[in-house]
């Protein structure tokens, strides 16, 4: 048994390492003696030798040297130093040598970047009292709306139940269903000019009656059914109605919809991959402030970029994938930028040419899209419903109940069957239309040739990505040996695979599974993108994408085709692959731009004799069991939630004939509430009720196991829930320890009782406090504390064991890596994070 296995134990991250008692070299200079007494103290040895590696000789690892780089920060006497230069000078000499190198005389930044940021501005005062009453105007807000939608729909259904053969039903359903779907594409388009007019660059203060107004507004943009249409000619045609700049000829492929819109001005011919945040607005400090974004012709803006506001690209200009521009900058005419914060490059980004697209074509497209929604799918949706009623009997019995018949135990036991046969069922029919259908649409693509946009193929290779990435699927099959099979039966090339158990996370998408080559011995992490298809304004084509064997890809990786990787490489949280340059092998990258690190280190490899042989075997045997408990609870859980719904469904059509439409408005609060509780529930159970511990273990470990298990039964996170006080109750119930006043705007917690967040934090949009790591056989967690007042960035990743101080601002899309300490009222950002 593991648990017996003295090799196999859980320590505690605080444990110093082992480092060698060395012989020293007298120090040269103050600064290297000053260096070594500090990292002496760090790893707890008498003397540091100074041409030592850090890494290969004295076995110390990335959370030492962070904690390292605190205490040199701490001194007056020394400067002040960041992983990246320890990972640049990996010895006390080189490292000293440095920094006691006179400075080169400045340079004329071709990127303008203030050279001394300001620091952060004072947060606004919070007042409980204000916090509450928006709470508590938000609530009304949306009571009011899920009323005047359930009285719509009860209306509605009717009116077409009214209806005589099947030819009258269908003609009242397509009426009925296209008036719907245009009321809700039309209403976010007016609440937005009549409640704001046009946007403006200003600052408004959270929490309050203009806020109220701004939250309002953008919750019902973001929520528009046209965001499904994201890469159409009609996607930007709502963004023009919302009052966008936006010329002829864009690509605007992003479902993260710009918010404060008259603000957002984008040239002809311009191309927005998926994935990239323009929004127009960030949070910081208790303030929303709006600001300009102006993007030339023929810009292109790569995968997961992250644009702050007052920022400016010119004619031709590239953003590289997995970069951002931060406030103030702007990138001239024609020039390339990569990173975080962008720098110059000369990787050239656009990877595929033009072809012919013409208006003709873009029109047809979206009448063929429109017409289909309005004729197809919401006639399906709509008779679907009443079909399924009519042909489940239990089904039927359930909804067309009395509400006397709700003390009856038959009345359970036929919700429970009708629930079981509607999820089970429905599982089994989506398991096998999405592990065939795509494969046929997929035989209509061939790879690296050119097509154009908005025609055949290309809504054929839209399907393929739509199909292929269900969310559900991978939630159930990730963090388990039947990720692989999962991902094999889509179109993955897995060829010669070893099974680890923990191959892939639960978030794992793509573009084309059937163009995903992943080599053998490579485990992934949650977040991986790969990038199969290339973009210009007027053309895609996809293209293979190879990830070598013996790799290990962190959280948060966008992997495009041609990435310059190969064997045995870890590609660290959050890194920009490169895609140009030599075949990186046998090393580690981080950073954005990325820069190489060591494969590994000592502490990381004191599992490895599990990794292989009959130990491998036995262990994953035992994690398989293990595994296969967690996805029947996983199942059983989502099948007693379905339960409950229909209970409240039943209920409301009960109740229809005495109280009418508020039946179903309130059967729509109670559904909300019900979800986020029984998940919230079901997460807690995974955990046996206790909080977390910080851990460093092997993933063949029962701690790791169980971990898993609280994974697979995390709580929905409701969007519903993003910037109202609700999303902090919210988390309290998750068990995060939490302050007063959080402002939420979609962070992600993966580890909610390792959090604590102190009072008036902001959050932005994306941003994740992640509180473990899982580098190739190895899990590692720890806590992590935010002072008050503190605020993340958009897409901002805090990692493990990590303290940040009262006031302090992370700027957007930086990787504040493991064990790093922010001191109060300091701006951080880059990748890896570092003081501004």
């Amino acid at each position: 048994m593991v648990g017996n296995n003295a090799q196999v134990t859980t320590t505690d991250l605080a444990e110093p390492s082992t480092v060698p008692r060395a012989r020293t070299v007298p120090a040269t200079t103050g600064t290297e003696s000053l260096l070594a007494e500090v990292l002496a103290s760090v790893v707890h040895v008498e003397h540091i030798p100074l041409d030592s590696h850090f890494f290969d000789d004295l076995s110390a690892d990335s959370l030492l040297m962070a904690q390292f780089c605190a205490r040199v920060r701490k001194r007056d006497d020394l400067p002040t130093v960041s992983m990246k230069d320890i990972y640049r000078y990996p010895t006390i000499r080189s490292l000293a040598a440095a920094f006691d190198a006179p400075a080169p005389a400045p340079a004329v930044p071709d990127v303008v970047v203030p050279a001394e940021p300001a620091p952060p501005e004072p947060a606004a005062e919070g007042s409980t009292a204000r916090y509450v009453l928006c709470g508590a105007l938000q609530l009304l807000l949306f009571l009011g709306y899920a009323y005047v939608t359930a009285f719509v729909l009860a209306l509605g259904y009717g009116w077409i139940a009214a209806g005589s053969g099947l030819l009258d039903g269908y003609v009242r359903t397509v009426l009925f269903g296209g008036a719907v779907f245009v009321g809700m594409c039309v209403l976010p388009i007016l609440a937005k000019w009549l409640l704001i007019g046009r946007w403006k660059t200003q600052k408004i203060r959270i929490w309050s009656l203009a806020y109220v107004r701004f939250w309002l507004v953008r919750t019902l943009i973001q929520l528009n059914p046209l965001v499904l249409f994201a890469g159409s000619p009609l996607y930007v045609l709502y963004l023009k109605a919302l009052g966008a700049h936006i010329g002829p000829r864009v690509a605007f492929l992003s479902k993260h919809v710009p918010v404060c819109t008259d603000l957002l001005t984008v040239g002809d011919a311009t191309v927005i991959r998926k994935e990239a945040f323009l929004t127009c607005y960030r949070a910081e400090g208790g303030w929303i402030h709006t600001g300009p974004i102006t993007l030339g012709k023929e810009v292109y803006l790569s995968e997961g970029t992250v644009v702050d506001i007052d920022v400016s690209m010119g004619d031709g200009a590239q953003l590289g994938h997995a970069s951002s521009l931060y406030a103030g900058q702007s990138v001239p005419a024609g020039e390339r930028r990569h990173g975080t914060p962008a720098q110059p490059t000369d990787t050239d980004y656009r990877r595929v040419g033009p072809a012919r697209c013409s208006t003709a074509s873009r029109v047809s497209y979206s009448l063929v899209q429109l017409l289909t929604a309005l004729l197809v799918y919401v006639p399906l949706a709509l008779s679907g419903a009443d079909l399924l009623v009519t042909q489940v009997p239990q089904l039927d019995s359930l909804l067309t109940a009395e509400p006397l018949t709700f003390t009856s135990w038959v009345f359970y036991r036929d919700a429970l069957a009708a629930s079981f046969v509607l999820f089970f069922g429905s599982l089994i029919l989506g398991l096998l239309f999405v592990t065939t259908v795509p494969r046929l649409l997929n035989l209509f693509l061939r790879p690296d040739k050119v097509y154009p946009l908005y025609g055949f193929h290309y809504s054929v290779h839209r399907a393929i990505a739509r199909l292929t990435n269900n969310k559900f699927f991978m939630r159930l099959a990730g963090d388990s040996s039947l990720v692989v099979h999962y991902l094999r039966a889509i179109g993955y090339d897995l060829a010669g695979v070893e099974q680890t158990g923990s191959n892939f996370g639960t978030d794992v998408k793509h573009e084309n599974p059937y163009l995903s080559t992943v080599g053998t011995g490579t485990m992934v992490a949650d977040g991986l993108s790969v990038i199969n298809a290339d973009y210009s304004s007027t053309s895609f084509r996809v293209t293979r994408v190879t990830i070598g064997p013996h790799n290990f890809l962190g959280n948060q990786v966008a992997y495009p085709a041609g990435g310059r990787t190969g064997d045995n490489c870890l590609l660290a949280t959050k890194v920009m692959v490169p895609i140009d340059g030599e075949v990186r092998e046998g090393v580690g990258l981080l950073g954005s731009p990325s820069f190489e690190i060591p494969r590994s280190v000592e502490r990381d490899a004191t599992f490895d004799h599990l990794r292989n042989g009959a130990e491998l075997r036995r262990q994953l045997a035992r994690k398989n069991r293990h595994n296969a408990v967690t996805l029947a609870s996983f199942l059983f859980a989502r099948w007693i939630h379905l339960f409950g719904v229909l209970l409240l469904a039943a209920a409301a059509a009960g109740l229809y004939a005495s109280v009418g439409a508020l039946a179903f408005a309130a059967a729509t609060v109670l559904t909300l509430a019900f979800t986020l509780g029984f998940t919230a529930v079901a997460e807690r159970a995974a955990t046996r009720f206790r909080p977390q511990s910080p851990r460093f273990c092997s993933i063949y470990h029962p701690h790791f196991w169980q971990h898993e298990r609280f994974w697979k039964h995390q709580a929905m996170e409701l969007r519903l829930l993003n910037g109202t006080p609700f999303k902090g109750l919210f988390w309290r119930l998750l068990g995060v320890r939490l302050g007063r006043r959080l402002f939420d705007d979609g962070v992600r917690m993966p580890e909610r009782t390792l959090v604590t967040i102190g009072d008036d934090c902001t959050l932005n949009i994306n941003s994740v406090i992640q509180c473990h790591s899982q580098e190739d056989g190895t899990f590692k967690s720890d806590r992590s504390t935010l002072g008050n007042g503190c605020t993340l960035g958009t897409g901002t990743l805090v990692h493990y064991g990590v303290t940040v101080g009262d006031g302090a601002v992370l700027g957007p899309d930086s990787f504040l890596m493991k064990g790093e300490e922010v001191p109060p009222h300091a701006r951080w950002g880059g990748n890896p994070a570092h003081e501004m």
